[in-house]
């Protein structure tokens, strides 16, 4: 049994459990017909809500995609972000096109994350780093993830797609930024290994590559 503070006022089991969603989370980008109970999907937004945010100022905003019309357009400024990135990766473009990038044909679900305009006034924590307001979005996106994968529910991130095109396609305001397309539903199995390891595309680097004591990781390139 690991060893814990006092403090942490949970059981093993809740830790194993901790530890366990976080090892099982997946991108997934296969999903089966089957809408996603309002309760549960509100409890994810809520579990979203309670990111770590720099400064507090809580830059994230959510747009649930309902109109069927407007899951198209989105799909279709996805499919045309794919088939750029299959042209800029040269040798690998073939490759790239045979992997599933989305489950927008499919998802219970789709969620549009952005950052909110007016960001600027925020100056705690960002006046050197000003990117921790995305930082901060993305803190909310994983726990949203971890707790849809805790519900038995898939999620995918797609990135794929020009910010510009799909802040137009939802009303914006001007400083607005699109950051995410999430595709949320439920699977018939989760992937017994990311995705893009299982096909090849990559392997996950070792930890202790990455890890370095006083000084830059020796072995990080």
């Amino acid at each position: 049994m690991a060893e814990t503070s006092r403090a942490a006022a949970f059981s093993q089991s809740d830790i194993d459990a901790i530890y366990r969603v976080i090892a099982q989370r997946r991108d997934m980008r296969h999903f089966i017909d089957r809408p996603v109970a309002p309760e549960a999907l509100a409890r994810l937004l809520e579990a979203a809500h309670q990111a770590p945010s720099v400064g507090y100022m809580q830059p994230w905003r959510f747009i649930r995609v309902c109109d069927p019309s407007r899951r198209a357009a989105l799909a279709d400024l996805v499919e045309a972000e794919r088939q750029r990135t299959a042209d800029a990766l040269g040798e690998r473009g073939n490759e790239f096109m045979r992997l599933k990038i989305d489950g927008l044909d499919r998802c219970g679900e789709v969620l549009v994350v952005a950052l909110a305009d007016g960001r600027e006034r925020h100056v705690f924590g960002r006046r050197t780093m000003p990117e921790m307001d995305l930082a901060s979005a993305a803190c909310a996106i994983q726990n949203l993830w971890l707790a849809a994968r805790a519900e038995g529910l898939g999620m995918g991130w797609v990135s794929m797609f020009e910010p510009a095109d799909v802040a137009r396609l939802f009303d914006m305001p001007e400083a607005a930024r699109p950051i995410a397309i999430l595709c949320l539903g439920h699977v018939e199995a989760f992937y017994d290994r990311p995705m893009l390891a299982e096909t090849g595309w990559a392997e996950r680097v070792p930890l202790a590559e990455l890890v370095g004591v006083d000084a830059w990781p020796r072995d990080a390139d």
